[in-house]
């Protein structure tokens, strides 16, 4: 059986490599889907330590999570599909040029 350190190791990775994801990529697209990987590096280890515990209020906290997750998906796209029909671009120096 896997124990919950072994989980904390891999979703420590994930959240690593999504950190990275977001401060080296310039694409809006690859950087909304960094902060998606953290977030599921963090609702693994929510499950990991409800599993461990006993407990259901992880499992609880981690469909709140993905709310969460949904929105933020909903608000990159709008901000991507302005900045494409503006630009012709998915680079992140040019959402500055948002402006109304």
């Amino acid at each position: 059986m896997i124990e919950a350190w072994e989980y904390q190791v891999v979703a420590g990775l994930l959240f690593m490599i999504g950190t990275l994801g977001v401060l080296v990529r310039r694409n809006v697209i690859v950087i909304v889907m960094c902060i998606e990987l953290m977030l599921n590096a963090a609702n693994l280890s929510l499950i990991a330590f409800s599993r461990q515990w006993g407990n259901h209020d992880g499992q609880i906290f981690v469909f709140m999570v993905i709310v969460v997750a949904a929105v933020e998906v909903a608000v990159g796209l709008a901000i991507i599909l302005r900045l494409v029909s503006n630009r012709d671009t998915v680079n992140i120096e040019d959402t500055s040029l948002l402006k109304w």
